[in-house]
């Protein structure tokens, strides 16, 4: 059995205030249920799950260089994933695969929320799934790591 690999679940703005905000979109679960729902998944597969959430741009760009050891990246960027060319030019740095992924269909909502400044950095993105967007995005990040070993 090879070593763990190191998967990085990073949320971007606003997202601690799941399961109060906005529940028509973003529906009643919480940033706990989605780190329980993947926790109780990865028990099967050899991977290490380090989850951040933060509000500030600067704080995820930190995180991303800090832990550019790691093996792959489900990154939920929220509102910085229509405005942050800082985050997109942090992930294209450090190398390190990554799935975008969204709660809500951000295709079917405003206009400005259809542009993803993140998403050509990435390996794929997944959305409109609620919290389990996180688990499909996780179970394809390992698909193309295990692929690609």
């Amino acid at each position: 059995m090879g070593m763990k690999k190191k998967i990085l679940i990073i949320n971007g703005p606003n997202l601690n205030l799941l399961g109060t905000r906005e529940q028509d979109i973003y529906g009643t679960r919480t940033l706990d249920d989605m780190k329980e729902l993947l926790l109780r998944g990865a028990q099967t597969i050899a991977v290490d799950l380090d989850f951040f959430q933060s509000n500030i741009e600067g704080d995820i760009i930190n995180y991303l260089h800090r832990n550019r050891d790691a093996d792959g990246i489900v990154i939920n960027p929220a509102a910085f994933t229509h405005t942050s060319v800082a985050i997109r030019d942090a992930i294209a740095a450090i190398q390190v695969p990554a799935v975008e992924v969204h709660i809500s269909n951000i295709h079917a909502r405003e206009e400005f929320r259809r542009v993803s400044f993140i998403a050509p950095v990435c390996i794929g993105q997944i959305s409109g799934f609620g919290i389990h967007s996180y688990q499909l995005g996780l179970e394809g990040l390992i698909s193309y790591l295990d692929s690609n070993a």
